[in-house]
């Protein structure tokens, strides 16, 4: 049975290709299915829907379309814009930086994915940016401050190394997230280097829209050799080169409009400082956020509810229900079983970091982490070294973490425009196919003697 799950999610992606195929769906049924031949009763099979990130995700995005309908959020991108001077390269840059604080303070990845997601995908659609490119800088940004003193991964990572007899140094916590943030800013290079070179992140500089005439303004960056700006809404957002494109349906301030701004402003930040200093689901925050908006401010709820992208709730509810059944069945277990060989100390701690990433894609990566590291102890027995080790383990499972087949991947799709999805799935899906291959060995040779 472990096989065939295997075999069956292979089928699934292949599908894919078949015009008008509905993964979602398609898991669901897959998933009940499987279970009636794997004697899985259908009550365990709906037991494996993620009930959590039904709520964060509709949550989420029920609270920004309700900012984005009463003019704020285009209001706070225009900010964003006026603070980095329009540099476009800078503007991709924001969500990055807000990521790697909101973790670094002790923010949980799904909470910060959740605030991060629609302030990234929102420049890529106004300036014409590369969908794929704003998200991975902006959950680049998030890994970068996972392991910090403060952090999920930084905490998790020294309680187990005590508890597992791994002997850390006292400076430890303080280089893994040096390791962290150095790992976060070669990635965020490397992508802007070859985005800025075919076109994904357009050159020069953009101004803010006139909140009179909803037109941006070239403004004196052009005379500096920056791109002018025209609106063109009608154009595909993040389509690739070009020049940058700043959209705005903003309406002229007036004295209720300033209220509603700061309304909403507070709602944000009250969602922000209780799910980061209090631990509140941020689901359940963003629900009630978008009730307080939508009754105050006497917005139309079906406009609300009409912009939850209940596709990709599906979709990647589905998959996590089969994804889940696969964990039950031992599925994922055979694959690590597969990828386990003798060999040397630090051959052994490669094949480790890639059994974490394999695992990782399509599982909990926290989950992983805390399953893989009481493997550790007997490598560092064998000469690996200790910090180096944790470091490699942690970095593996977590930077294969960008595709579309978890909360991360739900809450960047559901953050996109809708026109940019089918193709921002399929980049997903490759990035992190790649990054299965990529990110364990990177994760190893970079830190694995430290």
């Amino acid at each position: 049975m472990a096989t065939l799950s295997i075999l069956v999610l292979i089928a699934l992606f292949a599908a894919t290709l078949v015009p008008g195929f509905d993964l979602g769906l398609a898991a669901l049924a897959a998933a009940f299915l499987l279970g009636l031949a794997a004697g899985v009763p259908a009550d365990k099979v709906t037991g494996f829907f993620p009930g959590d990130f039904f709520v964060l995700i509709v949550g989420v995005t029920a609270l920004f379309a309700a900012a984005q309908l009463n003019g704020t959020l285009d209001w706070l991108l225009d900010l964003l814009l006026r603070l980095v001077g329009g540099r476009v390269v800078l503007i991709v840059l924001v969500p990055f930086v807000v990521g790697a604080v909101l973790t670094a303070l002790g923010t949980l990845p799904a909470a910060a994915t959740a605030i991060v997601s629609p302030i990234a995908l929102g420049f890529a659609a106004r300036y014409r940016i590369s969908p794929l490119v704003a998200a991975v800088l902006g959950i680049t940004g998030i890994i970068s401050g996972l392991l910090s003193p403060l952090a999920v991964y930084g905490v998790t990572a020294r309680e187990l190394s005590t508890k597992l007899g791994i002997g850390l140094p006292g400076s430890a916590p303080v280089t893994f997230l040096f390791g962290g943030l150095l790992t976060g800013v070669v990635v965020c290079a490397a992508w802007l280097v070859v985005g800025t070179r075919n076109g994904a992140v357009p050159p020069g500089r953009v101004s803010a829209p006139s909140a009179a005439t909803g037109h941006a303004t070239a403004g004196p960056s052009a005379a500096e050799g920056g791109t002018p700006v025209t609106s063109s809404a009608g154009r595909a957002p993040g389509s690739g080169a070009g020049t940058a494109t700043a959209v705005s349906t903003a309406p002229e301030a007036t004295r209720e409009r300033i209220g509603a701004r700061a309304l909403t402003v507070l709602c944000l930040l009250t969602v922000v400082v209780l799910s980061v200093g209090f631990d509140m689901n941020v689901g359940y925050l963003g629900l009630t956020g978008a009730l307080v908006l939508q009754v105050a401010l006497r917005l139309p709820a079906g406009a609300i509810v009409s912009r939850i992208p209940w596709n990709v709730v599906l979709l990647i509810g589905g998959l996590l229900t089969y994804v889940g059944l696969m964990q039950h069945l031992g599925a994922f277990k055979k694959i690590s079983d597969l990828l386990q060989v003798e060999g040397a100390p630090m051959l052994s701690l490669l094949v480790l970091c890639y059994i974490a990433g394999v695992t990782s894609f399509a599982a909990s990566s926290i989950a992983v982490f805390v399953t893989a590291m009481p493997l550790l102890p007997p490598l560092v027995a064998d000469g690996v070294s200790p910090v180096g080790g944790v470091l490699a383990l942690a970095l593996a499972s977590v930077l294969v973490d960008i595709n579309p087949l978890g909360i991360t991947g739900g809450l960047i799709l559901g953050a996109a425009e809708p026109s940019a999805r089918p193709r921002l799935f399929r980049q997903l899906l490759a990035y992190g196919s790649a990054s299965i291959v990529v990110a364990p060995a990177f994760a190893w040779l970079a830190f694995g003697w430290w």
